[in-house]
């Protein structure tokens, strides 16, 4: 920790976490954070009507939210991402689970090694949303998918409604009073935040007919500030920077803080329900006349 309690960095963390920083989150990613996406996975799949025999596409998969989802549905699917360790999470679920319809690889979501006009459906949830060119990744998605094809982008909305983030920045806060929170403009990770960017960004990637879901919003339960921490720790390796720059034992200190919050939301029940708004978009690649 800065001996004068200086606010750690606030560079754009999302350009400098490279493969291998992703790759030592994975197994807690996969653990932690990844059971939870399911749910609204599995929605935003109903809404562009994916179906059993179809073919799917995840980039930027991680441990496979999307992925998983799609090959429980019976669709055939690959999924693929820049960290091997994600790869390998997500090998290992299809295998415990023994979907044959899946399978994976190592692949950046700026340069698909896939041919044009592949897939029916190519999707990616909060994978394509930190890229650090995503129009270019957005451009990619739509040249591999089929005409008629569609292409779905999850991505958080708001920084200021993700309780799970602001509460975690408030715990820092304790220990490290000048901490400022997220830099103006925001990390990557919130690149399409605004639901108007990021229908914008599919229309110019080349789609029709896009639409842009914001009712839907995670919902993630923690019984206590250690699960809370756990949570954020292994999400997004921009944590692990910035705690980096902080103590051990002010670690312990932003745990039970954030411990006093979670039993603080929960009340009288076993779990405090933390929520952060989502951007679900979706649009059709046109059919050559």
């Amino acid at each position: 920790m800065k001996t004068n309690h200086e606010a750690p960095g606030s560079a754009n963390h999302a350009e400098i976490a490279p493969p291998a920083a992703w790759d030592e989150i994975a197994a807690g990613y996969a653990r932690f954070v990844a059971p939870g996406e399911q749910l609204f996975s599995s929605e935003a799949l109903r809404l562009v009507g994916l179906t059993r025999g179809e073919a799917f596409l995840d980039v930027a998969a991680g441990p496979g939210g999307l992925a998983l989802a799609a090959a429980r549905l019976g669709a055939s699917v690959l999924a693929t991402d820049w960290a091997p360790a994600m790869v390998s999470q997500f090998q290992a679920r299809i295998r415990a689970e023994k979907l044959h319809n899946a399978e994976a690889r190592v692949m950046d979501a700026h340069a698909l090694t896939v041919a044009d006009d592949s897939y029916d459906v190519t999707g990616s949830q909060f994978g394509v949303m930190l890229v650090p060119d995503q129009p270019l990744a957005l451009r990619e998605m739509v040249r591999v998918t089929k005409p008629g094809g569609r292409v779905l982008i999850v991505a958080y909305g708001s920084p200021t409604e993700f309780e799970a983030l602001q509460f975690f920045i408030s715990a820092l806060r304790t220990v490290v009073p000048a901490f400022e929170g997220l830099p103006e403009p925001p990390p990557l990770e919130f690149q399409v935040s605004d639901p108007g960017v990021l229908r914008d960004r599919l229309t110019t990637a080349g789609l029709g007919a896009v639409e842009v879901d914001t009712s839907f919003r995670e919902r993630v339960e923690f019984d206590s500030g250690s699960a809370c921490w756990k949570w954020m720790c292994h999400s997004n390796p921009v944590v692990g920077m910035i705690l980096s720059e902080v103590s051990e034992g002010e670690q312990a200190v932003v745990r039970d803080v954030l411990d006093g919050m979670i039993r603080e939301r929960a009340a009288d029940g076993p779990f405090a329900v933390l929520t952060a708004p989502l951007n679900i978009g979706w649009g059709h690649k046109p059919v050559p006349r």
